[in-house]
């Protein structure tokens, strides 16, 4: 259950970004390889957050696949069903995409006389 070590690094990001403001939306991006289960962190997040700028904050994530690239020039998104081969021509393939995990943007409340800012 990695999720709740995640969501306090990523905690301590955003509130060092958000500098004490209260924050709304975390929008992050997520590969399939990093094994993150969406429930879990979802959960993990609010435990984390409550009581603190980020307690009324939602996590807006991007889900990322596995992408392979075989040395032909193949790309595909790799299905759970079959392993690191290409599909097209056999040939050992490398991870392309699918390792993702960045804070896209983070969306605060307004000051006063503004409608919309970010971190």
């Amino acid at each position: 259950m990695h999720e709740v070590a995640l969501s306090m690094q990523l905690a301590r990001i955003v509130s060092k970004a958000a500098d004490n403001r209260k924050v709304l939306v975390v929008r992050l991006e997520i590969g399939a390889l990093r094994q993150v289960v969406p429930d879990t962190l979802a959960h993990a997040w609010r435990f984390v957050v409550k009581d603190t700028n980020l307690g009324a904050s939602r996590l807006d994530v991007d889900w990322k696949p596995v992408v392979l690239e075989c040395p032909a020039g193949h790309v595909a998104e790799m299905p759970e069903s079959w392993g690191f081969d290409c599909r097209t021509c056999g040939q050992p393939a490398k991870v392309v995409g699918g390792e993702e995990f960045r804070v896209l943007d983070i969306e605060l409340e307004p000051r006063s006389g503004q409608t919309r800012e970010r971190a």
